[in-house]
């Protein structure tokens, strides 16, 4: 017989078996009713499960500037992430220095002058390079697309964006509205320490 403690209680006599279901319900109290809530899922919403997951991959970036992060989704499945940062074998900003700050380039212009690829552009890239689909896919980023990885995720047919930080590039929202690709400001509830800027 096994015990509960090493010294008397058998583990039995902690269990009780109800017979039915109608027994179950008695045992834990409740009664059987469509009217009774269920209790409320206490987990993380998918949304904000998949932009703190962004957040987490834009620890990655090389950038001097911002780190960024973006993930591509589908049916609630990480399809492929990419943070922003030069381009695979290539010497980091870290390593060079940020090309925009010796420029004097304004963020949100001249995206072209830049060592480093963005996230969104990254997501594609990884998708591509691994034979993976990201067609109908959401993408979560922790800040908005530029104008380029706009275009890009157009052409992607991206359905959905989710970013948590603004971008100043309104032409890019106009064509994700032209598009029919839904964006949402999605700013995230819970700080954890990859998250600081």
């Amino acid at each position: 017989m096994e015990y509960a403690d090493q010294y008397t209680t058998p583990i039995s006599s902690f269990i009780s078996y109800p017979t039915n279901l109608n027994n179950l319900y008695k045992t834990v109290n409740s009664p059987i009713s469509p009217d009774v809530p269920l209790p409320k899922d206490d987990r993380i919403p998918w949304p904000q499960y998949f932009m703190q997951i962004a957040y987490l991959v834009a620890q990655r970036s090389t950038c001097l500037r911002r780190k960024v992060g973006a993930i591509a989704v589908r049916d609630k499945r990480i399809l492929a992430t990419g943070y922003n940062g030069a381009p695979t074998g290539l010497k980091h900003c870290k390593e060079v220095g940020c090309l925009r700050d010796q420029l004097n380039i304004p963020s949100g212009e001249r995206h072209e002058l830049c060592r480093a690829l963005h996230a969104e552009q990254n997501v594609i890239v990884q998708a591509a390079t691994y034979g993976v689909n990201i067609a109908g896919a959401e993408l979560y980023c922790t800040t908005q697309p530029c104008l380029i990885c706009t275009k890009m995720l157009i052409n992607c047919r991206i359905t959905s964006v989710y970013f948590s930080e603004g971008y100043p590039d309104e032409l890019a929202r106009e064509m994700l509205d032209e598009a029919g690709i839904t964006y949402t400001l999605l700013p995230v509830e819970t700080t954890f320490p990859w998250m600081q800027k």
